[in-house]
């Protein structure tokens, strides 16, 4: 078995010490534009450059190192015809739980507030926001959305989530369809954004549908920033009617250093960390799923590229 390997930082030593103690029968190849290489029987990557996407023309299958896979598909009519693979959880899911969970209760318990009150040296107490009133709405309730939901309803939110298709989750008021976004929005106070990218969720959440969110709103992107017009949010967060935005995520990463949100303190900004790939759990995932693959059985979490995730 030959392993094709991209990294885009090029650290590919640790994986390939973990592919060989996952699958030690199986040869790993680091692809570097300009080399030659053989043939391969799976990849493994990423957001691969242009220059990778024909030397995946022989593979049986593209296991992705991510949950999200708009990096592969905008090479989509480029790809071979084979399974297109991304992570399932992989420690991904609880990192995420615990990313939303503190983003929400600081909110909650105006701990952002009180961050800048100590910056200016005063002393007030500020009262507290009703646990009825701060309803929580989830867009997007795959496996890492769901998890979000379970962690945040041991605190006693009022919990909704919207997804493409009806779902059941349990204490959670649940929405489908676009039909059902603007209801959705509409009864949310804290939105957190955890949808797949794609052509159709590309700019959802413009000044109108942000708008709609009960006031004061708060915003939490841990998806992707192609989903949000930066401009929209901005002038709403200056306009008041978005109290606070906690963003993960961003149209330009990094984000560069002339952007307006880091200077709007209302905005709280990470880079792009609230889930990363935890490398041992991840090969071990997909050397699982390799060896299935070649006892031709089904795997899961295989991209459905009508939908594009």
């Amino acid at each position: 078995m030959r392993i094709l390997l991209h990294r885009a930082d090029g650290n590919t030593a640790p994986w390939i010490e973990d592919f060989a103690a996952a699958l030690p029968e199986a040869e790993v190849v680091v692809w570097r534009e300009g080399e030659d290489i053989a043939p391969c029987d799976y990849a493994v990557l990423w957001s691969p450059p242009p220059a990778l996407v024909p030397h995946l023309q022989h593979v049986k299958a593209i296991f992705l190192t991510g949950a999200g896979v708009d990096a592969i598909m905008k090479f989509n009519d480029q790809l071979p015809p084979v399974p297109i693979i991304r992570l399932g959880d992989a420690g991904m899911a609880v990192q995420m739980a615990e990313y939303v969970t503190h983003a929400v209760l600081r909110y909650y318990r105006r701990l952002d507030e009180y961050e800048q009150l100590a910056r200016e040296r005063t002393w007030k107490p500020l009262p507290q926001h009703r646990r009825n009133d701060f309803t929580v709405g989830i867009l997007g309730v795959g496996v890492l959305g769901a998890r979000v939901a379970e962690a945040l309803r041991h605190f006693g939110f009022p919990l909704r989530a919207w997804s493409r298709s009806p779902k059941q989750i349990e204490g959670v008021a649940t929405f489908a369809g676009m039909e059902q976004l603007d209801d959705f929005l509409q009864g949310t106070r804290v939105l957190v954004c955890m949808l797949p990218l794609t052509p159709e969720t590309q700019g959802l959440l413009n000044r109108a549908r942000l708008q709609s969110l009960q006031q004061p709103a708060y915003v939490i992107n841990v998806a992707r920033g192609g989903h949000v017009v930066e401009e929209d949010l901005l002038a709403l967060v200056r306009e008041g009617h978005i109290a606070g935005a906690t963003l993960d995520v961003f149209s330009e990463e990094p984000l560069p250093p002339q952007h307006p949100f880091w200077d709007e303190r209302r905005i709280t900004i990470t880079p792009h960390i609230s889930a990363l790939t935890l490398r041992t759990e991840s090969v071990q995932q997909i050397a699982g799923k390799m060896r299935a693959l070649e006892r031709n059985e089904p795997v899961a979490d295989v991209v459905d590229r009508s939908k594009g995730y």
